[in-house]
């Protein structure tokens, strides 16, 4: 069964290995270099009520993490935050993803946040899947603005309102 527990300090290690292992091996996320324990914690907040973060756990296995961030640092986009989903590997194509979405949008809602956004790499196909599925709607489409491996990437964003 999987379950949805607040992340701690403690769980900060095995998150970060999570990252770092898309960092290395996927345009799921267009960082390029190692991640540090620093970095993380400018995005991913721990007992945070406005963007709460979650382990998933199945058993006694940590399999991923999703947390809410701010959208933008300006107060007009208060009323929206960007979501993050990161699945060990193994776990995708599973279910896991939607309901780690469905968790996020019911944590949203009472923090006062009326609109979720997903931004993807464009060669992302399988999320790209999973939020066309879990009623998110393509908004955006960067041409060209991304850079990993040496190939030039689009982004694309999708979002919600909840």
């Amino acid at each position: 069964m999987v379950e949805f527990v607040p992340v701690t300090d403690g769980d900060l290690d095995e998150i970060l290995d999570i990252y770092n292992y898309y960092i290395r091996n996927s345009t799921a996320t267009l960082h390029s270099g190692k991640m540090s324990l620093e970095e993380l914690k400018e995005f991913l907040h721990i007992s945070n009520t406005r963007y709460p973060s979650f382990l998933i756990r199945e058993g006694d296995e940590t399999i991923g993490y999703c947390f809410l961030s701010q959208y933008k640092k300006r107060q007009a986009y208060d009323r929206s935050a960007e979501l993050s989903v990161y699945l060990k590997p193994g776990y995708t194509g599973k279910g896991i993803g939607k309901s780690a979405l469905d968790r996020l949008e019911n944590a949203a809602g009472p923090a006062g946040l009326h609109v979720l956004i997903g931004t993807l790499c464009g060669e992302n196909h399988p999320c790209i899947r999973l939020m066309e599925k879990s009623g998110y709607s393509r908004c955006a489409h960067l041409k060209n603005v991304g850079e990993k491996f040496g190939r030039i990437l689009d982004v694309v964003v999708y979002q919600k309102e909840i």
